[in-house]
């Protein structure tokens, strides 16, 4: 009979215990590996759109959520590492390939502050934005350029935009994380005018990573303003094979002159970066081995490929090369086209 009691009275506390949440249930999420350590970046692949999620001593940042096609993938991405609240939620600009899948992150984790570079804008993808924070009784924060704040023990500042532009682009906010001695540019779709003016203003915008503006569009990342940067690590979000081209050869050439090295979310899907406070480390969901930015060969070396049935002209690495029995080596680019060659579309050699 003692026996008896003195188990029903451990059993007793037991359950006390787990009523009172001391002890975890059976249903307990417990946080991801890479949600412990101490400075991780979600760069995550929302095809022809832009998403980063920043998470720093537990503390959440998410910077734009793709297109409003991405809000369950948001939505997914957030459930699955258990990040039910996000500290910060940035919109970089109202155009939906940013704001649009920030529905997806409002239907499952509850947000401390909302910044955006405008509270209202004509569209339905910003005003499901808007909607679903009012549903939270949250409103947007327009940020200006020099505010500060922490996340986690990262500091960031807002460096644009430094003035009031009709190009939706250029409103874009660009800010700047800094943890330890390793630092995070985030540009958003800023183009050469947003650009010319935060260096105006001074601001140091030295990064180890630079998050590359609008999707390695031309009208973005600027000589100066990569001289300023000069990132050890380039990230490009783009979509495989999209209608705009992205990513720009010649902001490709720029990168490469800058000698950073690149990573992009069409090729290798989503990509994430660990800081130590030291130094950064990247893993990537495929294609590691990726030469993301092959060197554009100079005028006398011998590289290209013509089709002879065709008439066209490939980079050796194009994946639409011709069968053996049709290529031709053509020496020069003066060559190819004096020879009534023209340049492959995939591969723009």
């Amino acid at each position: 009979m003692r026996k008896i009691i003195s188990f029903a009275i451990i059993l007793a506390a037991l359950l006390l215990l787990c009523s009172c949440g001391l002890i975890p249930d059976s249903h307990t999420i417990e946080p991801s590996d890479e949600a412990e350590k101490g400075f991780v970046v979600y760069f995550i692949d929302v095809g022809q759109a832009s998403a980063a999620l920043v998470v720093c001593d537990g503390k959440t940042m998410l910077i734009d959520g793709g297109n409003a096609a991405d809000s369950n993938l948001i939505y997914t991405f957030l459930k699955d590492r258990s990040i039910n609240h996000l500290d910060y939620i940035v919109a970089t600009h109202a155009h939906e390939d940013h704001v649009g899948g920030l529905s997806g992150a409002l239907n499952y984790a509850s947000i401390g502050t909302a910044l955006s570079p405008v509270a209202e804008y004509d569209s339905r993808a910003f005003g499901n934005f808007a909607k679903y924070l009012n549903e939270q009784d949250k409103s947007i924060t327009v940020p200006n350029h020099g505010d500060t704040f922490k996340l986690g023990s990262a500091d960031v500042v807002i460096v644009g935009p430094v003035k009031e532009y009709g190009n939706t682009n250029d409103t874009s906010i660009v800010l700047k994380i800094t943890y330890g001695s390793t630092s995070f540019l985030f540009t958003g779709d800023a183009e050469r005018t947003s650009e010319a003016d935060i260096l105006e203003a001074g601001y140091d915008i030295s990064s180890t990573v630079l998050s590359v503006a609008h999707h390695g569009s031309d009208t973005s990342t600027t000589y100066p303003f990569l001289r300023e940067v000069m990132p050890q690590y380039a990230i490009i979000s783009c979509g495989a094979n999209n209608a705009y081209g992205h990513p720009n050869d010649d902001v490709l050439s720029r990168l490469r002159d800058a000698e950073a090295i690149l990573y992009r979310t069409d090729m290798q899907g989503d990509i994430t970066c660990v800081s130590n406070g030291q130094t950064v480390t990247f893993t990537v969901d495929r294609n590691a081995a990726a030469e993301t930015n092959p060197t554009k060969p100079s005028a006398d070396e011998p590289y290209y490929i013509g089709n002879t049935n065709t008439r066209k002209f490939h980079r050796p690495t194009c994946s639409g090369l011709p069968a053996e029995q049709n290529r031709i080596t053509l020496n020069t680019l003066d060559e190819a086209i004096s020879k009534g060659y023209d340049p492959c579309s995939r591969c723009n050699p």
